[in-house]
């Protein structure tokens, strides 16, 4: 069986090789990246750019089983483009089941909003592949501790109200999804990988504080106070807009979501936010404040 990967250079399509390589069994695995020579044996790496149709349909030729990972533009309109365009390719080639990764946030919404994109791809998903599955994520708790490690410096965890997220390990997610690729009896499933509980911003800065030793305390701010904190943290603008819609949906319940798909599909129990904070909080990077954004 031929199973690819479509966005392999990136964390999530990098710790998916690495599941199924660790699983082993009879299949070939082919990662596709606008820079293949990054993928690593034993994959195959072949050159696919979402801006550039034409070469996913070449890099998806032959495959059996593909998973259609999201570019990491968050511009309105563009990862709707994308995965049309992989979606389209994918058929053209002849891909005999497709797997999507999309988000529990997903509602019909507006194109401006963050997560209209996935709405976008999932409908146009179902409504042209015959066998498919939706592999729907919650937040990342390594994008958390990435995002917040700058509040260690001044003892405030920002939100734009008082919330629950289940927020889940990148790596449950990649063990997830090696699950459907290597399973059968997923065609027309839609699962929501999620931590094992969801927690609040309170219970968030408290874990934080805990394991970093400093004082941190989640306090609600205005859009403005949130955005202007962002400016001064020298955010790049397109990612503040990113991250205050984020918060919205936080707000919003979208992330509030815990299920028991990670066990089902990963065969392991899924992490605790307390367990990857732990992990994350130890790298010198997310010690001293800086990101790796």
């Amino acid at each position: 069986m031929e199973i690819g990967i479509s966005g392999a250079s990136g964390q999530l399509g990098k710790a998916v090789m690495a599941e199924l390589k660790a699983r082993g069994g009879e299949h070939n695995m082919v990662g596709v990246s606008r820079t293949p020579a990054a993928v690593q044996p034993p994959a195959k790496g072949r050159h696919g750019d979402y801006d550039r149709p034409e070469t996913l349909l070449e890099a998806y030729d032959g495959l059996d089983r593909l998973l259609i990972i999201p570019s990491a533009d968050v511009r309105p309109g563009v990862r709707d483009r994308h995965f049309v365009a992989a979606i389209d390719a994918a058929m053209k080639a002849g891909v005999e089941h497709i797997v999507l990764l999309s988000s529990v946030a997903t509602r019909e919404a507006a194109e401006h909003e963050m997560y209209a994109a996935y709405w976008t791809g999932e409908q146009h998903l179902i409504k042209t592949v015959p066998h498919w599955t939706i592999l729907r994520v919650n937040y990342y708790a390594e994008s958390f501790a990435q995002m917040t490690a700058m509040s260690l410096g001044t003892g405030i965890l920002p939100g734009l109200d008082e919330n629950r997220v289940a927020f889940v390990s990148r790596d449950d997610v990649a063990a997830a999804a090696a699950g459907i690729l290597l399973g059968a009896g997923h065609a027309g499933a839609i699962y929501n990988a999620t931590g094992p509980v969801a927690v609040t911003g309170a219970e968030r800065a408290a874990l934080i504080s805990g394991i970093t030793g400093k004082p941190l305390r989640f306090a609600v701010l205005d859009e403005a106070q949130l955005r202007g904190g962002l400016l001064q943290a020298d955010v790049p603008q397109q990612y503040i807009d990113a991250l205050i819609d984020i918060e919205k949906y936080f707000v919003a319940g979208s992330f509030h979501i815990v299920t028991g798909d990670v066990e089902r599909l990963a065969g392991r129990q899924a992490r605790s936010l307390l367990q990857v904070l732990s992990q994350q909080f130890t790298r010198p990077d997310l010690k001293t404040g800086a990101s790796d954004a």
